[in-house]
């Protein structure tokens, strides 16, 4: 009870400082997010219901999600229906609050429903949420509460926590956070190196414990070396050593840095197939290459592969449609692999070429890391990267009605496993994030430099905006208005920082300034 009442206190004050900071800037409103509220609400029969019900959703809502409008109908609307699921997911225990990805108790499932397979896309959608404390006690849920429960499932997925902790912090500037965990991640990443690094450095995975089991490359019980959890491995490390800098701690910086830097040559070594340019599996049995998955796509996601002509040859198989593009999505196989979708329905779950929203999300996300960080790119371009967020956007529906599931068939959009209870609101991916951080392009950073980086099409879009985005303490706006019609601020590119204006350019591109 104590635990609870300090928790509420704290949450009063944080709420009371966002309101203050929302009355400095109001071009949106709330009228859209109570609407679309209304509508996701008249939908659900709400079986069941957890910290916030379905009566409290808009003005949960509306105190802690940034608020967006864009003529993409699509989009916007699964932008607001991902921060509506999202909220039913958060449960209140007594080891502080978590996200549930299941809204149904499943059997793989850890104590109180938690599953730590998404958590990574957990954490980055919610370090948008305005009180930070939803995430914050989440991940001591993870880093440190789960440890004294009866049973543990933490290392029951591969996971880039500590990439998903810096980030978060990157968007709310609390060292204190980091001072707090980074024993717990530190400790972590050895228990990592123990279960699942060979002699080589590399680590290995079941595809099962990926979360990514009957795949064209897996098995749940073949230890193959694995593009996923070696990103994953890597984006940590180089997290932790980028922490361990924030508190001063030299040594641990450096020793992660060493870390990161001897896995990410044993990925570009080990893991490249430079006659077809593309990551991939390892098999344990003979050590040749499985065919392309989606997850050759993840180590973009952490930076990892170099700036060259021929590793940003691998993306071309985003566009090809013997590759990855399907009319439903992006796939989790290549489409011209002999056995792709051939394991059937036997298993409940296959990840040999349907489309899963997890792999989307990540794909996506290394797709605007490529566009962002490298220079060397003939193959994909911003207009691929906004065709295929207005295709997933599209994916959310089943029978005509708003639905987010499992996974796909890359054809027809049919959820392969129906309208099963526990499918519904399936929170094991990403959306909101793709759309503050990667299509309007805010980008979180260290320092106190805003950057906003827009993969908004030139031409697709005549006006936008993004308002009410906590950042550094600041509640941002990002409006693009062509004409100067439909907001009367003025032709323009705009951006706000508590009401005031500290950027403005006659066109929509990358943009910065001190905040």
């Amino acid at each position: 009870m104590k635990f609870k009442s300090i928790c509420f206190g704290t949450m009063l004050v944080l709420l009371g400082q966002v309101a203050f900071a929302q009355s400095k800037v109001s071009v949106l409103g709330t009228d859209q997010l109570k609407a679309y509220t209304q509508h996701f609400n008249s939908l659900d029969s709400e079986d069941v219901k957890n910290y916030v019900p379905n009566d409290q959703a808009f003005e949960w809502l509306a105190k802690n999600v940034p608020l967006f409008e864009c003529p993409d109908s699509a989009i916007q609307k699964i932008y607001y229906y991902r921060w509506w699921t999202l909220r039913k997911h958060l449960k209140e225990t007594p080891a502080g609050f978590i996200f549930t990805e299941f809204i149904t108790p499943v059997k793989h499932a850890g104590k109180f429903n938690a599953i730590s397979s998404a958590l990574g896309h957990h954490v980055y959608e919610g370090r948008w949420i305005h009180n930070p404390e939803y995430i914050k006690q989440y991940l001591d849920f993870w880093l440190i509460k789960e440890k004294t429960l009866s049973y543990q499932r933490f290392h029951s997925f591969s996971s880039w926590v500590d990439d998903a902790v810096y980030n978060f912090y990157l968007v709310n500037h609390d060292k204190g956070v980091v001072e707090h965990l980074l024993p717990s991640m530190t400790a972590d990443y050895s228990v990592w190196e123990n279960e699942r690094q060979l002699k080589s450095g590399l680590f290995w995975q079941y595809d099962v414990k990926d979360a990514m089991e009957e795949s064209v490359s897996g098995g749940r019980k073949v230890m193959n070396r694995r593009p996923s959890i070696n990103s994953y491995m890597y984006g940590n490390a180089v997290a932790l050593s980028k922490m361990a800098g924030l508190v001063k701690n030299d040594s641990l910086k450096n020793l992660y840095a060493a870390k990161a830097s001897s896995l990410r040559k044993l990925v570009l070594d080990s893991l490249w197939n430079a006659d077809e340019p593309f990551f991939r599996t390892k098999l344990a049995k003979d050590g040749s290459l499985a065919p392309r998955e989606a997850i050759g796509f993840t180590p973009w996601y952490f930076n990892l592969p170099p700036d060259t002509k021929n590793y940003a040859k691998a993306w071309s198989q985003v566009v090809d449609t013997a590759g990855f593009n399907a009319p439903w999505g992006l796939t989790t196989a290549e489409r011209r692999e002999p056995t792709f979708r051939t394991r059937g329905s036997g298993h409940g779950c296959e990840w040999d070429g349907a489309v899963w929203p997890f792999a989307t999300t990540q794909t996506l996300k290394g797709m605007s890391a490529f566009l962002n960080n490298y220079k060397n790119n003939k193959t994909v371009s911003a207009q691929v990267f906004y065709d295929e967020l207005h295709k997933y956007a599209l994916s959310h529906q089943m029978k005509g009605e708003t639905y987010i599931g499992e996974y796909q068939d890359e054809k027809n959009g049919d959820w392969l496993k129906g309208d099963n209870p526990r499918s519904r609101f399936y929170n094991h991916s990403g959306f909101c994030d793709l759309v503050i951080s990667d299509l309007v392009g805010l980008k979180p950073a260290d320092d106190n430099i805003l950057r906003i980086q827009p993969l908004v099409p030139q031409g697709q879009w005549d006006w936008f905006c993004l308002d009410n985005v906590l950042y550094h303490g600041k509640m941002i706006t990002v409006l693009w208005d062509k004409t100067g019609e439909k907001y009367n601020r003025g032709r323009g590119f705009r951006v706000f920082a508590d009401g005031k204006q500290i950027i403005y350019s006659a066109k929509l591109k990358s943009v910065k300034a001190k905040i």
